[in-house]
C-alpha cells in the first residue's frame, strides 16, 4: 500500500479495539485490469489468498463482497470515454489481516461516493427501495460484511477507496 496506507485505513479505526503493531498478519493486493472479467481474477486472488491464510471457510461472503466492490469500480469509478487497455491498472483490490478482523479495500481513481449517482433516468442510484433490477451491490456488501465505508485517498495516491471488514473469531 506504500506510504499512503496509514491515512488510508485510518477510518477502519473508529469504533474498533486500537490495532497493535504485532497483531497484523498478512496483507495482499493485486492490479485488476479496466476490464469486467477482472472480477473473475479477483475472485480467484481472494480465494488463494484466502486459504493461504488459513480463512477458506469464509471465501463465500468475503468473495461476493469482493466481486460487489470490483464490479462496481470497473461499472461507476472510471470514465466511460476512458481507454479499457491503459498501462497503469486503475483499481487496485487490497486483502489486509490482523489477528481478529480482515478488510477487503478496492482503491479506484474517482472521487464519487459509492452510490452518489443517477441512472439513465435520473432516478438515485442505487435504488432507495430495493425494487431496481441492478444497484442492489452496496445492500449485499452491507449485509455481508460485519461494517463498511469509504474515504477519499490522501497525498500523491488519486480517488478513493471503497472497504469492507470482516470481524474474525
Amino acid at each position: 500500500m506504500g506510504t499512503n496506507g496509514s491515512t488510508m485505513l485510518e477510518p477502519l479505526r473508529q469504533g474498533l479495539p486500537p490495532i497493535e503493531p504485532a497483531a497484523v498478519s498478512s496483507s495482499a493486493s493485486c492490479s485488476l485490469p479496466a476490464r469486467y472479467e477482472a472480477v473473475r481474477g479477483a475472485r480467484q486472488f481472494t480465494k488463494s489468498t484466502l486459504t493461504q491464510w488459513d480463512l477458506g471457510d469464509r471465501f463465500d461472503d468475503v468473495a461476493l463482497v469482493v466481486s460487489e466492490l470490483v464490479t462496481n469500480a470497473l461499472r461507476h469509478a472510471l470514465p466511460e470515454d476512458a481507454p479499457r487497455e491503459i498501462q497503469e491498472p486503475p483499481v487496485r483490490l487490497h486483502l489486509m489481516r490482523w489477528t481478529n478482523r480482515l478488510v477487503c479495500a478496492v482503491r479506484d481513481p474517482s472521487h464519487e461516493s459509492p452510490g452518489a449517482s443517477v441512472d439513465s433516468d435520473g432516478a438515485p442510484f442505487p435504488d432507495p427501495c430495493g425494487t431496481a433490477e441492478s444497484g442492489r451491490g452496496l445492500f449485499l456488501v452491507d449485509s455481508f460484511s460485519d461494517s463498511w465505508g469509504w474515504h477519499p485517498l490522501a497525498g500523491s495516491l488519486h480517488g478513493k477507496v471503497v472497504w469492507a471488514l470482516f470481524r474474525l473469531s
